[in-house]
């Protein structure tokens, strides 16, 4: 059965580039992002790791651990690594995980066998301090991922953890955030003074509660 939002995600001790690691030991009180790409010295997959490579400073600042996992072996990884860094100029900086036993790749559901019996798809996990899962998202092969996406994804998980909002479509840092309905207008009134916007009975914004 797939994994769904809210489950416990399943630890496993791996070899990785940096080392071996027992990942919820690795994860420590941190946030995580989990993201598997189908093969290694592949153009799209060259791309994303690169990609997350140069923004891993914006995943720091979040406090989210980055690790990616596919099912070629380390000597792979380790020899695909200086093509990875030539294309995007970028030193890489986070490890992937060796899974040529598939253990991981299985314990994720990141193989469908309707897509490719062998290669994992480009499923991406984000995993909040509790260890549970906050999202899941699944990429095909042929289409490259919006780390920008997943950035943005982060700043509102991180957000509605800590303040009874929700976040509208298309919200960036900084946008108005939506009250949640088991907040009353009238207590929406004391717990945001910045401002209650009132649309619908159903539909409140306020400031992000956050900025100043």
């Amino acid at each position: 059965m797939s994994l769904r939002l809210g489950d416990i995600a399943p630890d496993f001790t791996a070899n990785t580039t940096q080392g071996q690691i027992h990942f919820h030991e690795w994860l420590g009180d941190s946030w995580g992002l989990l993201f598997s790409h189908p093969a290694d010295f592949t153009p799209v997959c060259t791309t994303e790791l690169g990609k997350t490579a140069l923004l891993k400073g914006e995943f720091e600042k979040r406090g989210v651990k980055v690790i990616a996992v596919s099912v070629d072996d380390l000597d792979s990884h380790n020899r695909w690594i200086p093509d990875i860094e030539e294309v995007n100029q970028v030193q890489f900086n986070f490890p992937i995980i060796a899974d040529e036993d598939r253990n991981v790749a299985q314990l994720y559901d990141m193989i469908h066998p309707n897509a490719s019996e062998k290669a994992t798809v480009r499923s991406v996990f984000i995993i909040g301090p509790d260890k549970k899962i906050k999202l899941t998202l699944t990429y095909p092969a042929s289409t490259g991922r919006n780390f920008q996406e997943i950035l943005r994804v982060v700043d509102s998980l991180q957000l509605t953890a800590n303040y009874s909002v929700a976040t509208p479509a298309d919200w960036q840092q900084g946008d108005d955030t939506i009250i949640v309905p088991a907040v009353s207008t009238e207590d929406a009134i004391q717990k945001f003074p910045k401002g209650v916007k009132i649309v619908k009975p159903y539909l409140r914004y306020t400031p992000q509660p956050d900025k100043d």
